[in-house]
């Protein structure tokens, strides 16, 4: 049994993959070759954008447009600390500071109330400058969107929605990118659109941003808004304006998540069915079932349940031949590398409360029922008499 069955997917598109990478292989545009820009525009139409910018990693993908937006020493970035590292790792990249927000505890996501007292406590305290906000649509499922777009719009910050986990989900049938000024995913290969090795890309709708985000992905590169009248014949490559990185998606993943791209919201509705399936056999099991934002769609990265003992839950799965992962056991406020970065004012008790008891089970788009039926007897039977 797998906890992600990547070898379904591919068993369902290999002509199709095969073919896509043997055209790349013959070409021989490895770098930023002709499959790049198609699949920009794919995606950009996919998640109803204007601007779809590739780069190397999801990583990156949260670090440019804190570039773009100038962000330095003495700024303030607000994040969730119930969620991978990499969304507060960029931040001190720019000498700024991660400040943690808790999050709500039936969607896992940002706590608006929390970030407003974060917000207000942080410009009280006086020492930093809010500049952004960095939600994450944890497991699949969109942030308060509404919400938290109110609450920036209030004090003045921009609002990246980290869609690593999440890209696909929809709120009252809208991307985040209707409410975020950026989105920015991931194609690690567990990812619900994951590609055979790294990859990310950014997602807006202000034309001006993306120019600049490009640039900054090979480079600083020169843009053509740039020479204002100027005329430079070279490879702007060769012209740099900025400082900014080399992250660049390689032509040959750009190819494999065309064709995966293709049969994308078919794999996310069959993933609501299992996520269905789920929730009617383990609800009367466990403390909790995933919920659901009112109005959301998840893609369901991860199918994650609430157990008053997770770890010796764990350990029945395991010993009945069941994978399970435990996300974040540590909060990122309590690692090492953050744990002189401030909190919002009164703590994170809902963060720290679902680290200790949350626990994934198997979910991807090809989990048949009986399989799902033989998991859900598993934690079924977990201390019974």
């Amino acid at each position: 049994m797998q906890f992600i069955d990547l070898q379904a997917q591919r068993r369902r598109i290999e002509p199709q993959i095969n073919s896509a990478v043997q055209a790349v292989i013959e070409h021989g545009r490895y770098v930023m070759g002709p499959e790049v820009a198609e699949f920009e525009r794919m995606l950009a139409e996919h998640g109803e954008v204007s601007h779809c910018i590739s780069c190397a990693n999801g990583t990156e993908a949260l670090a440019l447009p804190l570039m773009a937006w100038q962000v330095k020493p003495g700024d303030a970035i607000f994040c969730p600390a119930f969620t991978f590292v990499a969304t507060a790792q960029v931040v001190p990249w720019l000498g700024a500071v991660p400040v943690f927000v808790d999050i709500d505890p039936l969607t896992y996501n940002m706590d608006p109330e929390s970030l407003k007292a974060a917000i207000e406590a942080v410009k009280a305290q006086g020492k930093l400058t809010p500049r952004a906000v960095i939600a994450v649509d944890l497991f699949g499922q969109p942030a308060d969107y509404p919400a938290l777009r109110e609450i920036c719009d209030h004090h003045g910050l921009r609002l990246i929605a980290d869609s690593a986990q999440g890209y696909g989900c929809t709120l009252e049938g809208h991307h985040p990118a209707h409410w975020a000024d950026i989105t920015t995913t991931s194609f690690f290969p567990a990812k619900p659109l994951g590609c055979y090795g790294d990859g990310g890309a950014v997602l807006t709708n202000d034309g001006a941003l993306a120019e600049r985000i490009e640039s900054l992905r090979t480079y600083g590169k020169v843009m053509p808004s740039d020479l204002d009248g100027q005329t430079y014949r070279h490879d702007p490559k060769y012209m740099n304006l900025r400082v900014g990185m080399n992250s660049r998606l390689d032509t040959i993943q750009a190819a494999i998540l065309i064709e995966k791209l293709q049969i994308f919201d078919d794999e996310i509705r069959r993933r609501q069915a299992v996520a269905a399936h789920y929730n009617s056999g383990l609800a009367e099991y466990v403390e909790q079932v995933p919920h659901l934002i009112r109005g959301g769609r998840s893609v369901w990265a991860q199918y994650t349940i609430e157990h008053a003992d997770r770890d010796g839950l764990q350990e029945h799965l395991k010993d009945a031949g069941i994978p399970s992962a435990v996300y974040y056991p540590i909060p990122l406020h309590a690692q090492e590398f953050a744990r002189h970065y401030p909190c919002a004012p009164g703590g994170l008790p809902v963060t720290q409360a679902a680290c200790e008891r949350v626990i994934s089970l198997p979910m991807h788009p090809y989990l048949d029922t009986g399989t799902q039926d033989m998991i859900i007897a598993a934690v079924a039977s977990y201390g019974a008499d």
